[in-house]
């Protein structure tokens, strides 16, 4: 039996019990299946090789990572933006919403934790409760037990929805923790299958599970990252579904429950798939779009700054710290005041800066073609999303 059951509790709501991993009978392989799989495995091999050429590949994992933060943390109803949390990490202050901000910078530390944990030990429970505990800790969510598996049942539905009238309830205690036993199983020997399908399977047996009081589909989303990179399909942690899961998130929905109740993991594997192939094709493009403009802002300095090497470094600068003032410029050029503004407004006629405060006394500009390939999109996204993604 590959769909789980209801199970009818005391309260008179029913509750989910997932079938184990792994499947029985096993995944049914067809054509389109394999031939997604065959496409979503070289498009990760794309996006792994031009991830490795570029001159400084770790920044743009770092900015790809809180890309990621922003919009997996939108999903849950944070209302941060990619500049909210540039500014709160240049200065540590100033973001209108730092509680929104604190729980992106959070899913950062979690990421980054969980990354280095993995080059020790094997994914298991106890390391995904150690990066629950720094996802919610020092956020709204930390009195929701940070680290600590669910002790009461919890529920998915529209706010104000209870256990008989949501729209799915995870299995009780006693069901989640044998489930979450037979997950730890199943990812120590998880048997001959490809690993994009284990990330799949696992991520979606997950998300049925719902382990926490808060922060599921965080951690959820977080497992394929780690799965990927523990394996070393990627040497560097750049594919992240939250983008096409949001942007899909009806179907995403359906499939998730099509699993559920009626066993469908074919079909459920098959989206996730395109997402792999969509999200790798798109990471890859901004990657090669990084390299364009590195090499343009390099020309325009030749041409237009007679190849000033101060130039030349205020623009790597950039691509580290694309939200800038002129006193952080002095400081990292080690050059006085007025040449680091009069550089700066040079920078902005080039087009390589934009002001953003409007303000004619302690501005902050931002490194607008850069910050363009990661925020437009993200502000694109920023659209309402059902309380039921958690």
């Amino acid at each position: 039996m590959r769909s789980g059951q209801y199970i009818k509790q005391e309260l008179g709501y029913s509750a989910f019990i997932p079938a184990p991993l792994p499947l029985n009978p096993p995944i049914q392989r067809n054509q389109e299946l394999d031939a997604l799989l065959s496409q979503a495995d070289r498009c990760l091999g794309r996006l792994d090789g031009v991830s490795s050429v570029l001159p400084n590949p770790d920044l743009f994992v770092a900015m790809y990572v809180r890309y990621e933060a922003v919009l997996s943390s939108q999903i849950e109803g944070t209302q941060s933006s990619l500049e909210d949390v540039l500014q709160f990490e240049a200065e540590n202050k100033g973001a209108d919403r730092v509680k929104d901000v604190q729980e992106v910078v959070n899913y950062i530390a979690a990421m980054n934790y969980g990354l280095v944990r993995l080059k020790e030990f094997p994914l298991s429970l106890r390391l995904i409760r150690e990066i629950h505990s720094r996802l919610l800790s020092g956020t709204r969510g930390m009195h929701r037990e940070p680290g600590e598996f669910r002790r009461t049942q919890n529920w998915i539905g529209p706010k104000g929805c209870t256990l008989q009238t949501a729209a799915f309830v995870p299995p009780p205690v006693p069901d989640m923790n044998e489930a979450l036993s037979n997950l730890e199983k199943f990812l120590h020997d998880p048997a001959p299958i490809p690993i994009l399908f284990l990330c799949g399977l696992v991520h979606a047996q997950f998300e049925t599970i719902h382990p926490f009081l808060d922060g599921n589909g965080r951690i959820g989303r977080l497992l394929i990252t780690f799965l990927l990179c523990h394996s070393q399909v990627l040497q560097r942690p750049l594919l992240y579904l939250s983008h096409y899961f949001k942007q899909h998130r009806a179907e995403y929905y359906d499939r998730l429950m099509a699993v559920r109740n009626d066993g469908d993991w074919e079909g459920w594997l098959k989206f996730f798939l395109k997402g792999v192939v969509e999200v790798s094709q798109d990471a890859t493009a901004t990657a090669r779009k990084i390299l364009d403009l590195k090499e343009r802002g390099r020309k325009l300095i030749v041409d237009e700054l007679e190849n000033s090497v101060t130039g030349q470094r205020f623009l790597d600068y950039l691509f580290e710290h694309p939200l800038i003032s002129v006193k952080m410029v002095q400081t990292h050029l080690d050059c006085s005041y007025v040449k680091a503004n009069n550089l700066v407004l040079q920078f902005e006629k080039l087009g390589l800066l934009g002001e953003t405060t409007g303000h004619r006394r302690n501005r902050r500009y931002r490194f607008k073609p850069y910050l363009d390939l990661f925020y437009t999109e993200a502000q694109v996204l920023k659209i309402s999303v059902s309380p039921n993604f958690s």
